[in-house]
């Protein structure tokens, strides 16, 4: 009898899908956490370019474990950050 090869992916959700196991006051601190160091910076940004590069995709993607009118609160608040870090 042939042993079956274990599914190494069967915890993970199918592409283009998000795992239903993140936890939305994680996510939020997480969040609030990133917008506060935004806030917080005076001049320049409190990342390096990389990091800034990175914090403008994952953000948007992360919010969207929160109801959706927080969410675009948050994005809003977010890019109006990192906007005002540019014009310094």
């Amino acid at each position: 009898m042939k042993a079956e090869t274990p599914d190494l992916f069967a915890n993970e959700a199918p592409r283009g899908q998000a795992s239903a196991s993140a936890d939305p006051q994680a996510v939020r601190a997480r969040l609030l956490a990133m917008l506060g160091q935004a806030r917080a910076a005076e001049g320049a940004s409190p990342w390096n370019e990389r990091t800034t590069r990175l914090y403008r995709i994952i953000f948007p993607q992360m919010a969207n474990w929160l109801p959706d009118e927080e969410a675009a609160q948050l994005r809003r608040d977010f890019e109006q950050e990192l906007s005002r870090l540019k014009a310094a």
